[in-house]
């Protein structure tokens, strides 16, 4: 996300940004999803119960343990995705006191390819040839914004909800990519 006198335009896609969030990094060039309120998606559904998991660390920042909730870089020319992936068992958990209907989304969600006991809950593309950065050789961490901004949200509305405490922000681990040495 960018301010306005931000000399550097976010990058992005209708859920997926590249850009800062000027109050915790203002020379940030981050991934930065949105999940805004279309609760009728099951696996922004299920993000959400997942969510309800998070540690809080700074005021309005949650963190998530990887075996709850990761997510997997995908680089190819021109185009980067993010995956959110979630452990069958985790789901199973968080499910538990939901109603009927909730504790079968996750049937309805394909399996992760490269892990049977893991679902993938949402991917997004973004064209772009922005690598994202490393951090002590591990992939920098992709930032979750919860908001109801609405589905037209832009990066600048969303660093105002997130200024104005009505939306908050998950710091979801990025497991290494498959075809990285």
């Amino acid at each position: 996300m960018t301010t306005n006198d931000d000399p550097r335009p976010a990058e992005g896609s209708a859920a997926l940004w590249i850009g800062a969030v000027p109050s915790l990094d203002p020379a940030g060039r981050e991934v930065l999803l949105g999940l805004g309120p279309d609760a009728g998606d099951p696996g922004t559904r299920l993000v959400r119960r997942l969510l309800d998991r998070g540690h809080e660390g700074e005021e309005g920042m949650f963190h998530l343990l990887p075996e709850d909730l990761s997510a997997r870089y995908e680089r190819a020319p021109g185009l980067l995705a993010v995956t959110l992936l979630a452990r069958r068992d985790a789901l199973a958990h968080v499910l538990l006191a939901a109603p009927e209907e909730e504790r079968a989304l996750s049937d309805a969600l394909p399996a992760d390819p490269l892990d049977d006991n893991r679902v993938i809950l949402l991917r997004r593309e973004l064209a772009t040839a922005f690598t994202p950065a490393e951090q002590d050789g591990e992939p920098r961490p992709v930032l979750l914004i919860d908001h109801a901004g609405g589905p037209e949200a832009g990066p600048g509305e969303l660093t105002a909800l997130f200024e104005a405490g009505e939306a908050g922000i998950a710091v979801i681990c990025v497991e290494p990519s498959p075809d990285a040495g």
